[in-house]
């Protein structure tokens, strides 16, 4: 059911507007806006606090959908959950009902981590937090934040104890409308532009103690062990993007003749589709995997790495295999597969690099 209700939604609600949110570089607040009265937002959000109480694996199932209409929507839909997690793993009651409950009443959050000298290397941030009697002051800068100008709230780490690496990063919860915080307008990109993304400045902005989500110098455990719950997500838009270009690549090799036959049947071209559904399959079985051991309490971090970085490896791939199967036409942008192109790249960089990925599979089966 959650599957037939989100393929739908993707199809008649994302999919036909697509091509000019890209254009427009704009996100489309009425597609959120149906998506949430269909409860096709919130999923994870426990029900005590507004939300549906549903798993990762129905999260990775929607994701799926809505990627195939479009990767740069979904990736805007798509981000409150990993800051749900968060809230989940370590907020107090105060701040589940407060943010959970504004989150499932349709608002918007962001994740404050990248900057622009700390993206992998996330231990290297250097927006500082320091204690000022009951509060924080918050000072430093934050890039590529999506959703930044939708979200009314932001989930932004910071250094409590400069000198202790990883280990001295602390999360905090901050209104965005809080004196110091400012936030560009939406950044030029490459591709996945519906979903906004933006720069976020701290200029002496003051967070009261309570507004630490977790304990003091908690942050970087409590990101990492919430990206295991996005990440599979993340290999879902991956997922969806790929079965994209498979849908389009079939449906021209159909059409296109050379040679006194469809493409199709030139086994050149029929093995690039064959290659791009096995890679597919691969894909989404990864993610599936991942999420199913998410939602039986057991670790997945291994898994989610294999499945983020393999899926998203193979979009790009699948996308680069698009073009060249539409030949001239697919660099045109008559055809949407040009978009895919540019969408996918940033499925192998976002939520942390295919490279960082590998670093943590080998850390995984080194223990």
């Amino acid at each position: 059911m959650v599957c037939d209700l989100a393929e739908a939604f993707s199809r008649d609600e994302i999919a036909p507007i697509a091509a000019r949110m890209d254009r427009e570089a704009t996100f489309p607040m009425e597609v959120h806006r149906k998506a949430h009265e269909l409860g096709l937002i919130g999923v994870t959000i426990p029900q005590e606090y507004g939300g549906h109480g549903l798993g990762t694996t129905e999260l990775v199932l929607i994701s799926e959908a809505f990627a195939h209409g479009c990767v740069g929507v979904a990736t805007s839909l798509g981000l409150n959950p990993l800051v749900t997690e968060a809230l989940v793993l370590a907020g107090t009651e105060r701040q589940k009902r407060t943010y959970l409950g504004r989150m499932a009443d349709g608002g918007f959050a962001c994740w404050g981590l990248t900057e622009p000298a700390a993206g992998s290397d996330v231990a290297g941030i250097t927006t500082r937090a320091r204690r000022v009697g009951g509060d924080y002051v918050i000072n430093g800068g934050k890039v590529w934040i999506t959703n930044a100008s939708l979200a009314s709230f932001i989930l932004a780490f910071a250094k409590t104890d400069p000198d202790a690496g990883h280990k001295g990063m602390t999360a905090f919860l901050i209104e965005r409308d809080t004196p110091g915080v400012e936030v560009s307008q939406p950044l030029s990109k490459m591709g996945q532009k519906a979903s906004p993304t933006c720069e976020i400045h701290f200029s002496d902005v003051v967070v009261p103690a309570a507004n630490i989500l977790g304990n003091e110098n908690d942050g970087f455990r409590l990101a990492m062990k919430s990206f295991d719950k996005s990440r599979p997500m993340v290999g879902a838009f991956a997922v969806g993007l790929i079965r994209r270009c498979l849908d389009e690549s079939m449906g021209y090799a159909r059409e296109r003749r050379t040679m006194g036959c469809a493409i199709i049947d030139h086994q050149v071209i029929g093995h690039r589709l064959a290659d791009m559904r096995i890679k597919l399959e691969a894909s989404r079985l990864l993610t599936l995997q991942s999420a199913w051991l998410a939602d039986m309490g057991q670790s997945n971090t291994l898994e989610a790495s294999c499945a983020k970085a393999f899926a998203c490896d193979a979009a790009m791939w699948a996308a680069t295999e698009a073009v060249q199967i539409h030949g001239g036409m697919g660099y045109s942008t008559e055809f949407p597969v040009e978009k895919l192109f540019r969408d996918a790249k940033i499925l192998q960089i976002y939520e942390g690099t295919s490279e960082i990925q590998r670093n943590i599979i080998l850390r995984e089966m080194r223990k």
